[in-house]
């Protein structure tokens, strides 16, 4: 693994180091308020990622996204708040990534549903997107646990098939279209999810200017490594930037969470249950920076704690990526301090 981490680390890292950002909006991190509650109204900031919006986006839209070498590049993944990466069956990983201060024109691939995404998409109050479903997605679904769309039931409607590309690996769904399927349910977009808390306090701890999460099959291997002038981290698979296939534009990240939890496989077709409850250990990394913490959910949000405090993240961009306890993270996950 190490050998294959270098060799896509020098292949496109340009200039690594540690950001050396002043903070614009300094807050005692143990004491971090939200910046989006603007009291005075003059700006607004999004709940997800504290950046500065014209105007408030409303609720939270939840999407899965295939992640199967056949399915990229993938479209919106550049414009979504926040990001899970997360094993489905076998080696092979999956995307929820949730949208609320962007709403890209176009996303998918869509692939089916698991109900350990849905956990975490109710924990924004998403809308949840998905085509298909494992047994015990659709009985959350179809209980109307949660607000969905799903493609099983709006294939050739409100979900297009991409001529490109092969099922299940051409399935997409437009804004649009998902405005339309909700107006259609009567579900309520307006209201937008509960304020992350931000800061833009330094980060402080080891560097790392590079860093790989293995999911055991290199073609799931992620990398993401620092962009010193964006002071964001760009990612990777297997090599490749991940960018979006339309527009071309970046994945870009300001946290990256790499979180380590119980994974069991409980079925023949080698279906998981992952345990989102009882926290472990993560690694919180921005502007270059690398600090061992712990993860609590917190309400249906994966969220860092350290010293039993939450951890306010930078304003920006979120990817959270989920391993198995076995090999855990020192173990899944190695990076480079620098050059």
């Amino acid at each position: 693994m190490l050998v294959r981490f270098m060799a896509i680390a020098i292949s496109v890292l340009t200039l690594v180091a540690c950001s050396s950002n002043q903070p614009t909006n300094p807050t005692d991190n143990e004491d971090a308020v939200p910046v989006s509650e603007d009291k005075t109204g003059a700006e607004s900031h999004s709940p997800l990622t504290g950046e500065v919006q014209d105007e408030g986006n409303g609720r939270s839209i939840a999407v899965m996204i295939n992640n199967h070498p056949k399915a990229r590049p993938q479209s919106g993944l550049s414009q979504a708040d926040i990001v899970y990466e997360i094993l489905a069956e076998g080696n092979i990983t999956r995307f929820l990534a949730i949208f609320q201060s962007e709403r890209p024109e176009n996303v998918g691939p869509v692939r089916s549903a698991r109900d350990y995404y849905i956990s975490l998409a109710k924990g924004y109050d998403s809308l949840f997107i998905a085509h298909g479903y494992s047994p015990d997605a659709k009985k959350i679904l179809q209980g109307g646990a949660v607000d969905n769309l799903n493609g099983i039931s709006y294939d050739g409607t409100l979900f297009k098939r991409a001529s490109s590309r092969k099922a299940p690996h051409n399935s997409y769904i437009t804004f649009e279209n998902i405005k339309k399927g909700a107006d259609d349910l009567g579900y309520d977009l307006s209201a937008p999810p509960k304020n992350l808390a931000f800061s833009d306090d330094p980060a402080k701890g080891k560097v790392a200017g590079s860093v790989m999460v293995s999911y055991q099959d290199p073609s799931f291997d992620s990398t993401f490594i620092y962009n010193r002038d964006e002071g964001k981290y760009e990612r990777y698979s297997a090599g490749d930037q991940t960018v979006d296939d339309g527009t071309k534009d970046p994945v870009l990240i300001e946290n990256l969470l790499i979180i380590q939890a119980r994974h069991e496989v409980v079925d023949t077709s080698g279906r998981r249950m992952i345990d989102f409850e009882s926290g472990g250990k993560a690694y919180l990394i921005q502007d270059g920076i690398r600090r061992d913490v712990n993860w609590k959910n917190d309400g249906g949000r994966i969220l860092p704690y350290q010293d039993g405090k939450p951890i306010p993240f930078h304003p920006g961009h979120t990817w959270i990526s989920v391993i198995p306890d076995s090999p855990g993270l020192s173990e899944a996950v190695s990076y480079e301090e620098g050059r």
